[in-house]
């Protein structure tokens, strides 16, 4: 008796991840060098302080609405051709907005820069794509979901404090870049072209070391099909068509049809509505607060007296922070989000459960909006930075907790991996829906708030707006997942690991899991060789394929999945029929390859 082939428990794969880590690492820190310098630039076009937030958020606002806009589409094309030309695609052309961003010297061009910048990249949605087809094993999608938001937080490290070092060099850097007139005239291109470098290093890794994941059975069945072709002419006597049902085995697997295009009924299941609704609340509320933090920090102090202070409600003021300091509190932050994403995030969410976590989340995000405005009443200007500070790595815990949790459940709501691409297109979406309004509407609140002396009028808002976000998220169920689907979806979904040619028992055993018909004596034989049929010798031989020796019965099978052509029916009935593995066709005449009805 032969022993089985132990297996071992799956493991990441970690180099496609670290490739695809590689090509999304330019697209945080091009995004999050904004932060710091955006105050200013915004105050460069000629707007009064008291509109800055108002503007900031509208250029942060048509940068979501047109990612919502074209989202879908980005993810539909990446279904048709393919997640790797896409990213690269995606990540030429934000590498081009990013520069435009930033030799931007009028309000109108930056509002036309952003617009672009979101509408010609989907890579949000088509990476988070990628990591499920990579990772379909729930064991391991913490970690692996982990890894993009860790990106996240690496680039938030380096992302301000390019911004911050980087902004206004002429004159924050005068021995440096004081007589460069290129740099005097736009001021705020250097940190972009800085990110430029990294999307280069990007795009180069994509084309060169990116590869599609291969779905375990697909690669099994073409093996299957090499040994079949390498095997069959010495066990079967020469004959000129062996080499043509060889030819149409492989002609035949590269052509087979694509998938049929997922339908809404797929994509919009009870559970993926809900998990959309508590992502969308998500994006609105986080990007809002991040996109007002360092306007908040910007903003002049005000000191507090009886005529502009009655408590707790009216109050304003901000820190007075330059992009230099605004910058070096982000990259701490980012740090810290480094420190929580890889070693903290998922053992306890191996622990606790994603959805636990996510609702953990949802109850600390109101509280953090509501406590953040009375920061400003401090008078100091240290002791009012390490309160934000600390604010803020609080914060770290939980968006860090929120965001990948958010997405395994979306992830593992879809019914087939065939719709994932579909799905995240939609995410990022209605998502994107919600990073415009969030923004849009706190900048019109920060301003409305600092006109009338309410500095809570912003924070409060986003505080109401994650009560209500968090209301879905009592009503997520945690799937099982993609990865163990029915037998039709098979096609596109991974199984088991036990996905490798079982071991044959006997020499006079079939495979476990055949299941014998009968032959359809209306069909004929794909090819012949002379001598007399296999019905006319022994019921039973042995050959040896590959170092296996496989028993050979005069009737034809079915093949199982483990070693058979999935997707459709082996043997009668289906499109696709693989002769009885180098012994019988249907007519009972020996082959010398693999044919097909």
């Amino acid at each position: 008796m032969a022993k089985s082939k132990s297996h071992g428990p799956p493991k990441l794969p970690a180099k496609q991840l670290a490739i695809l880590a590689i090509c999304r690492f330019a697209e945080p820190v091009a995004l999050t060098s904004v932060y710091p310098y955006l105050p200013e630039m915004i105050e460069s076009f000629g707007v009064k302080k008291a509109d800055v937030a108002k503007w900031a958020g509208i250029t942060s606002a048509v940068f979501s609405l047109a990612q919502c806009t074209t989202a879908i589409l980005w993810g539909r094309a990446s279904d048709k051709i393919g997640r790797k030309p896409t990213i690269v695609i995606g990540l030429t052309f934000t590498m081009t907005c990013s520069i435009l961003w930033g030799m931007s010297t009028t309000l109108p061009m930056a509002i036309i820069a952003r617009a672009l910048h979101g509408g010609m990249n989907g890579n949000v949605g088509i990476i988070r794509t990628m990591v499920a087809e990579m990772v379909p094993e729930k064991e391991l999608q913490p970690r692996a979901f982990s890894i993009m938001p860790l990106v996240w937080s690496l680039g938030s490290i380096f992302g301000p404090s390019f911004g911050g070092f980087f902004a206004k060099p002429a004159e924050n850097l005068p021995g440096l870049f004081g007589n460069n007139k290129f740099l005097i005239k736009f001021p705020f291109a250097l940190p972009n072209l800085v990110a430029s470098g990294l999307f280069m290093i990007g795009i180069m890794t994509g084309i060169l070391f990116l590869r599609k994941p291969r779905n375990t059975k697909q690669t099994m069945v073409e093996n299957l099909g090499k040994t079949f072709d390498e095997s069959s002419a010495s066990l079967l006597r020469p004959s000129s068509s062996s080499t043509e049902s060889s030819k149409a085995f492989n002609d035949s697997s590269d052509s087979k049809p694509s998938p049929p295009r997922p339908t809404m009924s797929e994509v919009f299941t009870r559970q993926s509505i809900i998990n959309l609704m508590a992502y969308t609340f998500l994006a609105l509320h986080a990007v809002a607060y991040d996109q007002l933090l360092p306007i908040f920090m910007h903003h002049p102090q005000q000191i507090s007296d009886s005529n502009n202070t009655s408590l707790p409600f009216k109050f304003s003021g901000g820190f007075g922070l330059g992009s230099g300091r605004i910058g070096t509190i982000f990259t701490l932050y980012g740090i810290c989000g480094c420190i929580i994403q890889f070693l903290i995030f998922p053992p306890v969410a191996r622990k606790f459960g994603v959805l636990n976590c996510f609702k953990a989340c949802g109850i600390t995000f109101p509280i953090i909006c509501f406590i953040t405005p009375y920061t400003a009443l401090i008078q100091s200007s240290t002791g009012q930075q390490a309160a934000i500070l600390g604010i803020m790595l609080v914060r770290c815990f939980v968006v860090i907790f929120a965001y990948p949790c958010s997405i395994i459940l979306l992830t593992n709501s879809a019914v087939s991996l065939r719709i994932l691409g579909t799905l995240n297109g939609f995410a990022v979406s209605i998502s994107s829906l919600g990073r415009a309004i969030g923004p849009a509407s706190a900048g019109g609140a920060f301003t409305w708030g600092v006109e009338h002396g309410y500095m809570i009028t912003p924070w409060w808002l986003l505080g109401f707006i994650a009560v209500i976000g968090a209301i879905p998220i009592w009503h997520l169920v945690e799937m099982d997942g993609f990865s163990k689907t029915s037998e039709s979806d098979s096609e596109s979904d991974l199984e088991n690991t036990d996905n490798e040619l079982p071991d044959i028992a006997e020499e006079d055993a079939i495979l476990e899991g055949d299941e014998a018909v009968q032959s359809d004596p209306r069909e004929s034989a794909i090819s012949t060789i002379d001598g007399p049929p296999l019905d006319k010798l022994a019921s039973r031989r042995s050959v040896d394929l590959g170092g296996r020796r496989i028993s050979i019965s005069k009737r034809e099978r079915r093949l199982s999945n483990p070693i058979g052509l999935v997707g459709g029916s082996v043997g009668p009935g289906g499109r696709r029929k693989l002769s009885n593995g180098l012994a019988a066709s249907n007519m009972g005449q020996g082959t010398g390859g693999a044919g097909f009805s």
